[in-house]
Protein backbone atom coordinates (compact mmCIF):
# COMPACT_ATOMS: atom_id res chain seq x y z
CA UNK A 1 0.00 0.00 0.00
CA UNK A 2 1.38 3.38 -0.99
CA UNK A 3 1.56 6.34 1.37
CA UNK A 4 -1.22 8.03 -0.59
CA UNK A 5 -3.49 4.99 -0.36
CA UNK A 6 -2.82 4.74 3.37
CA UNK A 7 -3.66 8.41 3.84
CA UNK A 8 -6.96 7.98 1.97
CA UNK A 9 -7.83 4.92 4.08
CA UNK A 10 -7.05 6.68 7.36
CA UNK A 11 -9.09 9.71 6.33
CA UNK A 12 -12.06 7.50 5.41
CA UNK A 13 -11.91 5.78 8.80
CA UNK A 14 -11.44 8.87 10.94
CA UNK A 15 -12.97 11.78 9.06
CA UNK A 16 -15.89 12.64 6.85
CA UNK A 17 -14.72 11.89 3.36
CA UNK A 18 -15.36 14.93 1.19
CA UNK A 19 -18.02 14.10 -1.40
CA UNK A 20 -17.56 14.83 -5.04
CA UNK A 21 -18.66 18.39 -5.90
CA UNK A 22 -21.63 17.13 -7.93
CA UNK A 23 -22.77 14.90 -5.05
CA UNK A 24 -22.43 17.71 -2.53
CA UNK A 25 -24.59 20.00 -4.65
CA UNK A 26 -27.20 17.26 -5.10
CA UNK A 27 -27.53 16.52 -1.39
CA UNK A 28 -27.50 20.20 -0.46
CA UNK A 29 -30.41 20.78 -2.83
CA UNK A 30 -32.39 17.89 -1.41
CA UNK A 31 -31.77 18.91 2.21
CA UNK A 32 -33.47 22.26 1.59
CA UNK A 33 -36.76 20.40 1.22
CA UNK A 34 -36.65 17.98 4.15
CA UNK A 35 -35.47 17.55 7.72
CA UNK A 36 -34.78 13.88 7.03
CA UNK A 37 -31.20 12.82 7.53
CA UNK A 38 -30.02 12.13 3.99
CA UNK A 39 -26.60 11.96 2.39
CA UNK A 40 -24.73 11.92 5.68
CA UNK A 41 -21.67 10.16 4.32
CA UNK A 42 -19.70 7.60 6.28
CA UNK A 43 -16.56 7.08 8.31
CA UNK A 44 -15.49 3.56 7.53
CA UNK A 45 -18.61 1.44 8.03
CA UNK A 46 -20.29 3.91 10.41
CA UNK A 47 -21.79 7.38 10.37
CA UNK A 48 -19.38 10.29 10.66
CA UNK A 49 -18.90 11.29 14.28
CA UNK A 50 -20.68 14.64 13.91
CA UNK A 51 -23.83 13.07 12.53
CA UNK A 52 -23.76 10.26 15.08
CA UNK A 53 -23.65 12.82 17.90
CA UNK A 54 -26.48 14.79 16.29
CA UNK A 55 -28.57 11.62 16.14
CA UNK A 56 -27.89 10.88 19.81
CA UNK A 57 -28.86 14.44 20.75
CA UNK A 58 -32.12 14.15 18.80
CA UNK A 59 -32.91 10.87 20.53
CA UNK A 60 -32.28 12.47 23.93
CA UNK A 61 -34.54 15.41 23.04
CA UNK A 62 -37.32 13.00 22.06
CA UNK A 63 -37.01 11.09 25.34
CA UNK A 64 -37.01 14.34 27.32
CA UNK A 65 -40.15 15.48 25.50
CA UNK A 66 -42.00 12.28 26.42
CA UNK A 67 -40.94 12.21 30.07
CA UNK A 68 -40.85 15.91 30.97
CA UNK A 69 -43.64 17.08 33.28
CA UNK A 70 -46.39 19.34 32.00
CA UNK A 71 -46.52 22.73 33.74
CA UNK A 72 -49.99 24.28 33.30
CA UNK A 73 -48.66 27.61 34.63
CA UNK A 74 -46.53 27.98 31.49
CA UNK A 75 -49.60 27.89 29.24
CA UNK A 76 -51.83 29.89 31.59
CA UNK A 77 -49.27 32.70 31.86
CA UNK A 78 -49.15 32.93 28.06
CA UNK A 79 -52.93 33.48 27.96
CA UNK A 80 -53.37 36.67 30.03
CA UNK A 81 -57.01 37.50 30.62
CA UNK A 82 -58.20 34.08 29.43
CA UNK A 83 -59.92 31.94 32.08
CA UNK A 84 -58.43 28.48 32.52
CA UNK A 85 -59.40 25.30 34.34
CA UNK A 86 -57.01 22.52 35.33
CA UNK A 87 -57.88 18.85 35.18
CA UNK A 88 -56.17 15.47 35.26
CA UNK A 89 -56.83 12.19 33.55
CA UNK A 90 -57.37 8.93 35.41
CA UNK A 91 -53.62 8.18 35.09
CA UNK A 92 -52.05 8.97 38.49
CA UNK A 93 -48.49 9.50 37.22
CA UNK A 94 -46.38 9.68 34.06
CA UNK A 95 -45.26 6.07 34.08
CA UNK A 96 -48.83 4.81 34.39
CA UNK A 97 -49.90 7.22 31.68
CA UNK A 98 -47.32 5.80 29.26
CA UNK A 99 -48.17 2.20 30.13
CA UNK A 100 -51.96 2.63 30.22
CA UNK A 101 -53.17 4.79 27.28
CA UNK A 102 -56.78 4.02 28.23
CA UNK A 103 -56.41 5.92 31.52
CA UNK A 104 -55.15 8.99 29.68
CA UNK A 105 -58.45 9.09 27.79
CA UNK A 106 -60.61 9.23 30.92
CA UNK A 107 -61.20 12.33 33.01
CA UNK A 108 -60.63 12.25 36.75
CA UNK A 109 -64.05 12.07 38.44
CA UNK A 110 -63.30 14.80 40.98
CA UNK A 111 -62.09 17.21 38.29
CA UNK A 112 -65.13 16.48 36.12
CA UNK A 113 -67.41 17.80 38.84
CA UNK A 114 -65.54 21.13 38.93
CA UNK A 115 -65.88 21.97 35.22
CA UNK A 116 -68.12 25.03 34.53
CA UNK A 117 -71.02 23.57 32.55
CA UNK A 118 -72.81 25.92 30.15
CA UNK A 119 -74.00 26.19 26.55
CA UNK A 120 -70.50 26.66 25.08
CA UNK A 121 -69.94 26.60 21.31
CA UNK A 122 -66.32 25.50 21.55
CA UNK A 123 -63.89 24.25 24.17
CA UNK A 124 -60.12 24.27 23.86
CA UNK A 125 -58.31 21.51 25.74
CA UNK A 126 -54.52 21.71 26.09
CA UNK A 127 -53.21 18.17 26.66
CA UNK A 128 -49.60 17.29 27.35
CA UNK A 129 -49.81 14.12 25.24
CA UNK A 130 -46.35 12.84 24.38
CA UNK A 131 -44.55 16.19 24.34
CA UNK A 132 -45.04 18.76 27.09
CA UNK A 133 -42.48 20.89 25.30
CA UNK A 134 -44.81 21.21 22.30
CA UNK A 135 -47.75 22.54 24.32
CA UNK A 136 -45.54 24.82 26.42
CA UNK A 137 -44.20 26.47 23.29
CA UNK A 138 -47.10 26.43 20.83
CA UNK A 139 -50.52 25.92 22.45
CA UNK A 140 -51.17 29.47 23.66
CA UNK A 141 -50.31 31.21 20.36
CA UNK A 142 -52.61 28.83 18.48
CA UNK A 143 -55.50 29.49 20.87
CA UNK A 144 -55.05 33.26 20.67
CA UNK A 145 -54.83 33.27 16.89
CA UNK A 146 -57.80 30.92 16.46
CA UNK A 147 -60.22 32.71 18.79
CA UNK A 148 -59.35 36.00 17.10
CA UNK A 149 -60.61 34.54 13.80
CA UNK A 150 -63.92 33.16 15.06
CA UNK A 151 -67.08 34.94 13.92
CA UNK A 152 -68.82 37.16 16.47
CA UNK A 153 -71.15 35.41 18.86
CA UNK A 154 -69.17 32.24 19.51
CA UNK A 155 -69.20 31.22 23.17
CA UNK A 156 -65.75 29.96 24.12
CA UNK A 157 -65.38 27.90 27.30
CA UNK A 158 -62.50 28.46 29.72
CA UNK A 159 -59.37 26.82 28.36
CA UNK A 160 -58.89 23.43 29.97
CA UNK A 161 -55.31 22.46 30.87
CA UNK A 162 -55.16 18.68 31.13
CA UNK A 163 -52.33 16.64 32.64
CA UNK A 164 -51.50 13.06 31.62
CA UNK A 165 -53.99 13.47 28.78
CA UNK A 166 -54.55 11.92 25.38
CA UNK A 167 -56.73 13.15 22.53
CA UNK A 168 -59.92 11.33 23.54
CA UNK A 169 -59.89 13.03 26.96
CA UNK A 170 -61.22 16.06 25.11
CA UNK A 171 -64.49 14.20 24.45
CA UNK A 172 -65.00 13.65 28.17
CA UNK A 173 -64.03 17.23 29.06
CA UNK A 174 -66.22 18.86 26.40
CA UNK A 175 -69.21 16.70 27.29
CA UNK A 176 -68.86 17.68 30.95
CA UNK A 177 -68.62 21.35 29.94
CA UNK A 178 -71.65 21.12 27.65
CA UNK A 179 -69.59 22.27 24.64
CA UNK A 180 -70.80 21.64 21.09
CA UNK A 181 -67.25 21.19 19.76
CA UNK A 182 -63.80 20.61 21.13
CA UNK A 183 -60.30 21.38 19.89
CA UNK A 184 -57.62 19.32 21.62
CA UNK A 185 -54.13 20.79 21.32
CA UNK A 186 -51.80 17.91 22.15
CA UNK A 187 -48.08 17.22 22.12
CA UNK A 188 -47.48 14.76 19.30
CA UNK A 189 -45.25 11.72 19.48
CA UNK A 190 -41.70 13.10 19.02
CA UNK A 191 -39.55 11.88 16.17
CA UNK A 192 -35.85 12.11 15.47
CA UNK A 193 -36.26 15.42 13.69
CA UNK A 194 -39.00 17.04 15.82
CA UNK A 195 -39.57 16.88 19.57
CA UNK A 196 -41.88 19.92 19.77
CA UNK A 197 -44.66 19.14 17.28
CA UNK A 198 -48.20 20.19 18.25
CA UNK A 199 -51.35 18.57 16.89
CA UNK A 200 -54.86 20.06 16.86
CA UNK A 201 -57.86 17.68 16.85
CA UNK A 202 -61.35 19.01 16.15
CA UNK A 203 -64.45 16.98 17.12
CA UNK A 204 -68.11 17.95 16.74
CA UNK A 205 -70.66 16.85 19.37
CA UNK A 206 -68.01 15.13 21.52
CA UNK A 207 -69.13 12.40 23.88
CA UNK A 208 -67.12 9.89 25.94
CA UNK A 209 -66.76 6.57 24.15
CA UNK A 210 -68.62 7.71 21.04
CA UNK A 211 -66.05 9.27 18.77
CA UNK A 212 -63.34 7.50 16.79
CA UNK A 213 -60.54 8.92 14.68
CA UNK A 214 -62.98 8.97 11.74
CA UNK A 215 -65.00 11.56 13.70
CA UNK A 216 -62.13 14.03 14.03
CA UNK A 217 -60.17 16.43 11.85
CA UNK A 218 -56.50 16.96 12.57
CA UNK A 219 -53.85 19.55 11.85
CA UNK A 220 -50.39 18.19 12.56
CA UNK A 221 -46.85 19.49 12.93
CA UNK A 222 -47.71 22.95 14.22
CA UNK A 223 -44.29 24.33 15.15
CA UNK A 224 -42.99 27.39 13.33
CA UNK A 225 -40.67 28.07 11.66
CA UNK A 226 -40.01 24.47 10.59
CA UNK A 227 -43.62 23.29 10.70
CA UNK A 228 -47.09 24.77 10.25
CA UNK A 229 -47.19 28.49 11.21
CA UNK A 230 -49.62 29.67 13.89
CA UNK A 231 -51.59 31.91 11.52
CA UNK A 232 -52.05 29.12 9.00
CA UNK A 233 -53.13 26.64 11.66
CA UNK A 234 -55.53 29.18 13.21
CA UNK A 235 -57.10 30.06 9.86
CA UNK A 236 -57.58 26.35 9.13
CA UNK A 237 -59.09 25.65 12.54
CA UNK A 238 -61.47 28.61 12.44
CA UNK A 239 -62.64 27.64 8.95
CA UNK A 240 -63.14 24.00 9.91
CA UNK A 241 -64.98 24.96 13.11
CA UNK A 242 -67.35 27.27 11.23
CA UNK A 243 -68.09 24.68 8.57
CA UNK A 244 -68.46 21.91 11.17
CA UNK A 245 -71.21 23.88 12.89
CA UNK A 246 -72.98 24.43 9.57
CA UNK A 247 -72.60 20.80 8.55
CA UNK A 248 -73.24 19.28 11.95
CA UNK A 249 -70.21 17.01 11.89
CA UNK A 250 -66.45 16.58 11.64
CA UNK A 251 -64.10 13.86 10.41
CA UNK A 252 -64.79 12.09 7.13
CA UNK A 253 -67.82 14.29 6.52
CA UNK A 254 -65.85 17.54 6.75
CA UNK A 255 -63.28 18.50 4.12
CA UNK A 256 -60.93 21.45 4.08
CA UNK A 257 -61.38 23.61 0.98
CA UNK A 258 -59.23 26.60 1.87
CA UNK A 259 -56.91 25.68 -0.97
CA UNK A 260 -53.41 26.21 0.46
CA UNK A 261 -52.39 22.58 0.44
CA UNK A 262 -52.68 21.94 4.19
CA UNK A 263 -55.54 19.55 4.72
CA UNK A 264 -57.48 18.88 7.93
CA UNK A 265 -58.16 15.15 7.81
CA UNK A 266 -58.82 12.35 10.29
CA UNK A 267 -55.64 10.82 11.63
CA UNK A 268 -54.51 8.33 14.24
CA UNK A 269 -54.05 9.62 17.77
CA UNK A 270 -50.44 10.31 18.77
Amino acid sequence: MTDRQLAVLVRALLDEAAPEPSDAALWAGLRRHTQARIGLGRAGSALPTRHRLELQAAHAAARDAVHSAFDPDVVASALPGVPTVRVRSAAPDRLTYLQRPDLGRRLDDVDRAHLPRDDWDIAFVVADGLSSRAVHEHAAPVIRATTARLPAGWRVAPVVLAEQARVALGDDVAHALGAGMVVVLVGERPGMSAADSLGAYLTYAPRPGRTTDADRNCLSNIRPPLGLPYDTAAAKLASLMTRARELGGTGVSLKDDSGDGVVGVPTVEG
